[in-house]
């Protein structure tokens, strides 16, 4: 066995060995981490001068083309300087002729005014001696010869200005003024009526406040339905038991209150029976209308037998006709009368009278449906029933200045009568139903349009179109090309909005 010094030698000496041998080891690792980061280090700095080159490359050729486009920039501005400035020659050179042609004209015109001065002076020197020569002839002066003159005509003509003026001594106009007064005031105060102003809503009498909520039906179907269907506004607001209907058209509003009292009295309130309720308020609203039409003659006492009954129902219209917010049919009922006794006093046709003043206005009952003036679509209508002219011409009659008969003439007194009594007429009522009719015709002159609603007063149109006819990109469009034309052709206050409604119902039935 080794002895413990000699053990103790041969470790120190593995140690010093193994010392040795990491040092050598680490120092050998350490130059070649060095020389791989030397490498690294060199390969970097080389991508980073090759990107360098590339970036300087990239500056310059974009440099260049800056330049370029500025030359080209710039060359672009002299050639525009260079035909501006060509045409601003060419436009002082013309300047220059037309001055120099305006110059020739007033030299010509001065030439003429000289030649015309002239020629007056050698026309009044030859009339000088015309004059003379004739008062040698006649051994008279000018003043002696329109004396005789005068003389000769006041002799042969003296009789007949004398009749003349003792005519006009036994009536004077002050006489013919106060007989027509007497006349008028005479008829105003055999026939008297009260006047009352058409407004633009009608007020719904409800059971209670409940109803209020069934007619607005779940999510406002109920209601939307009813709007959509007469193309009035329903307005619902706080006053008790009572919902008002708004809107210009006294039909549409007359046809939309009898068919909520059907519906009230019925109880049952949904889309489908509205649709029910409508199409018998529009047939009751026919039937009153003829009613309204045979009540007008027999209160003027013509025999309804004597009129078509298609005449009748289109007098009945007048009823929902309104003009300057004066009923028409009463209107007319009232010219009627007043042409009437007016015609009695006169020693006028009274037949022709009263019957001409009941149709006067006829034309206003079509007017929305037909192209013209009402004076001579009423004309043509009551040609078209076989009326005499004497009564046909009243139509156009009571719009002239001058009418052609004495009948002729007391309708159009009576018309202005009617018209011009106190509260009669009110004009913006009437500029508002205008406006309304604007605003609804402009919407359906456009293709596919259906119907169209002005409500809100005509803050709002409603437009219904035809699904198959207006797809949902052409609503958009058509909706854009309304609201232009409305601004282009209209004159309206404040904002109108265009709501477009596409709708398509599918039906089918299983059996």
């Amino acid at each position: 066995m080794l002895s413990l010094p000699f053990t103790i030698f041969i470790l120190g000496c593995g140690l010093i060995a193994g010392a040795c041998i990491g040092y050598i080891m680490r120092r050998y690792l350490a130059q070649k981490t060095m020389r791989n980061a030397e490498t690294k280090a060199e390969k970097l700095i080389a991508e980073s001068k090759t990107k360098q080159q590339e970036l300087l490359i990239e500056a310059k050729e974009k440099a260049i083309n800056i330049i370029e486009e500025a030359k080209r920039e710039e060359t672009n501005r002299q050639r525009d300087l260079q035909e501006s400035q060509k045409r601003l020659e060419k436009r002082e050179v013309l300047f220059d002729q037309k001055l120099l042609e305006l110059e020739d004209k007033k030299n010509k015109l001065e030439e003429k005014v000289k030649h015309v001065e002239e020629g007056k002076k050698k026309v009044l020197e030859l009339r000088e001696q015309a004059v003379e020569k004739l008062q040698e002839i006649s051994n008279l002066t000018k003043t002696q010869a329109e004396e005789r003159l005068l003389k000769l005509v006041e002799e042969t003509h003296q009789e007949a200005m004398l009749n003349r003026i003792r005519k006009l001594e036994q009536m004077t106009e002050e006489e013919l003024e106060r007989q027509a007064r007497k006349l008028l005031s005479l008829a105003v105060t055999r026939y008297a009526s009260s006047q009352a102003i058409e407004t633009t809503t009608t007020a719904v009498t409800l059971p209670s406040d409940e109803m209020k909520g069934r007619i607005i039906g779940k999510e406002g179907r109920n209601i939307k339905a009813i709007e959509l269907l007469t193309g009035t506004e329903i307005i619902v607001d706080d006053t008790p038991e009572i919902i008002t209907i708004s809107g210009f058209s006294p039909i549409r509003r007359q046809v939309a209150k009898l068919a909520l009292e059907m519906l009230i009295k019925d109880g049952r309130i949904h889309p489908a029976r509205i649709e029910e309720s409508i199409s018998d308020a529009k047939k009751m609203l026919a039937t009153d209308i003829k009613k309204s039409g045979e009540e007008a003659l027999y209160t003027l006492g013509i025999p309804v037998s004597s009129i078509d009954p298609k005449l009748v129902s289109i007098l009945g219209r007048l009823k929902y006709r309104t003009s300057y917010g004066q009923n028409v049919l009463q209107h007319s009922i009232e010219v009627a009368q007043l042409s009437a006794i007016m015609g009695e006093e006169l020693g006028a046709d009274v037949f022709v009278c009263k019957k001409g003043g009941l149709f006067h206005d006829i034309g206003k009952a079509v007017d929305h449906d037909m192209q013209g003036a009402h004076p001579e679509i009423g004309y043509n209508i009551l040609k078209k029933f076989g009326l005499p002219e004497e009564i046909c011409y009243q139509s156009i009659a009571h719009h002239e200045d001058r009418p052609r008969t004495i009948e002729g003439a007391l309708v159009k007194a009576a018309d202005a009568i009617s018209g011009a009594r106190p509260g009669a007429r009110k004009q913006s009522l009437e500029q508002f139903v205008g406006r309304m009719k604007e605003l609804e015709q402009t919407a359906i002159s456009f293709e596919g349009v259906e119907k169209a609603y002005a409500i809100q007063a005509g803050r709002e149109v409603r437009v219904f179109v035809q699904p198959e006819k207006i797809d949902d990109l052409t609503a958009y469009k058509l909706a854009k090309d309304i609201a232009l034309k409305i601004e282009g052709e209209l004159q309206y206050p404040g904002e109108v909005k265009i709501t477009l409604i596409r709708e398509t119902r599918v039906v089918e039935y299983a059996r």
